[in-house]
């Protein structure tokens, strides 16, 4: 007898369609990417590489497998400079051309970047900046990708190895430019002090949640309270670069080896682009 569909079985025939359609719109995006990387020049200059899971397993873009991330720094430290990210604000405040270089960032403070991560980057000795949404670590609350936050004692861990530099990503992981100027405050003071009191060490970085970029004047002031802040815009950062809104270029578990090499020179702009623009649709209206 067979069983007749229902609500569920539409809305679920819904789900596998729209990730479909959104499987095949981000490969056109990547490929056209590399058309449009090929006909206009790219800015030389310092790329921010920005990753977000490692070996979680959640089936998620944004969440790579132990061995792609391996790959990927072995690719890098093959061919690329790559430096930490104090070292990319001394040479891009510095008055001449910046030689191109590659540093790591990673977002929010999961736990798989001290089991996953961390002894990659070990292995390879490349250093790495760790954002920290630090009131999901406090309350030990779930990522909706499945990440789980690390405990104090693991964020201890990473600042005491010696490659890993921490920075702030506000505490609750809020969009700062839709809360009242006085949250604004608050978020960052308890995200500092978290990582002061828990670590011992400065929290000069920031980088914006969700990498959208502030809309208000209170939310882009704040970016001033550190050395640098971070976005997800296209592209390398240039001499000149304004350090309160550095380019970051997100890595996919989509990237094949060519869109790879293609945004650690640089290259792929018109998919971050894509990206920013549709972020900041699909993010308009909501606090987290």
């Amino acid at each position: 007898m067979r069983r007749r569909l229902g609500e569920g079985d539409d809305q679920l025939r819904v789900n596998r369609t729209d990730r479909s359609l959104t499987s095949v719109a981000r490969a056109l995006s990547k490929e056209a990417s590399l058309v449009v990387d090929r006909v206009m020049p790219k800015r030389e200059g310092i790329v921010i590489l920005l990753y977000h899971r490692v070996g979680v397993g959640s089936g998620s873009v944004i969440d790579l497998s132990v061995e792609a991330f391996g790959r990927q720094l072995a690719q890098l430290s093959e061919k690329h400079r790559v430096i930490g990210l104090d070292q990319a604000a001394d040479e891009l405040a510095g008055p001449g051309p910046v030689a191109p270089g590659v540093v790591l960032t990673f977002d929010d403070g999961t736990a798989d970047f001290i089991d996953n991560a961390l002894p990659v980057l070990a292995d390879y000795r490349i250093p790495a900046t760790l954002y920290v949404a630090t009131g999901l670590l406090d309350t030990s609350r779930a990522w909706p990708d499945g990440g789980i936050p690390m405990t104090r004692c693991g964020l201890a861990e990473v600042a005491e190895s010696g490659f890993v530099t921490l920075g702030s990503h506000t505490h609750g992981h809020k969009l700062l430019d839709r809360l009242p100027s006085n949250e604004i405050d608050d978020e960052l003071d308890r995200s500092i002090a978290f990582i002061e009191d828990c670590c011992g060490v400065p929290v000069d970085h920031f980088a914006y949640p969700k990498a959208v970029a502030p809309s208000s004047s209170a939310a882009s002031a704040v970016a001033k309270r550190f050395r640098t802040a971070a976005l997800a815009e296209p592209g390398a950062n240039a001499s000149g670069q304004d350090v309160q809104r550095l380019r970051r270029t997100p890595i996919q578990s989509s990237d094949a080896p060519r869109h790879l090499e293609a945004k650690f020179r640089g290259g792929m702009a018109l998919e971050s682009t894509v990206r920013t623009v549709v972020n900041r649709a699909r993010y308009r209206g909501r606090v987290d």
